[in-house]
């Protein structure tokens, strides 16, 4: 009895929506033809009507001062191409692609096990110096980013 019920509750579900949807299908009327093409004539501007200004006593408005950004600032402004502070994915993506096509070799956007795999033991062998296979922590430090120094201003404030 109750499979009965739900069933037909079921069915008359259907139906409504079918009726509703047939009953809102946008009919598409043709565009209205283009208007005539009226015959404008372009008078020349009389030099008299022309506006005149004197800008000889004139100021813009006062600069506001540059603020120094900090180093998480400066970081998240590499990141945010647009400047709406708000990193998408693409943007974030962005960064990384010059990077990627260096570990694709054979340049189809696939990075294989094997690309990685070539690009990492390169660097392990360059970092191994001894060439034992392992690396000390000397050896290792070797592959830290170097960090380039503040730049000294160049006024002699």
């Amino acid at each position: 009895m109750n499979r009965t019920l739900f069933g037909a509750f079921g069915a008359l579900i259907l139906v409504a929506i079918g009726v509703f949807w047939w009953q809102g299908r946008a009919v598409e009327a043709p565009a209205p033809p283009p208007p005539e093409p009226e015959e404008i004539v372009a008078a020349e501007p009389d030099p008299e009507d022309l506006p005149t200004a004197d800008v000889g006593d004139m100021q813009g408005p006062e600069l506001p001062e540059a603020k120094e950004l900090t180093r998480e600032q400066k970081r998240f402004f590499r990141y945010d191409r647009n400047r709406d502070l708000e990193i998408t994915r693409n943007e974030m993506l962005s960064t990384r692609t010059a990077a990627f096509r260096k570990l694709d070799k054979d340049g189809n956007n696939l990075l294989t096990f094997e690309e990685w795999a070539v690009t990492t033991v390169d660097r392990f062998e360059k970092m191994d110096a001894d060439g034992n296979d392992s690396l000390t922590p000397a050896e290792f430090a070797t592959s830290a980013p170097k960090r380039s120094p503040k730049p000294k201003p160049k006024c002699s404030c």
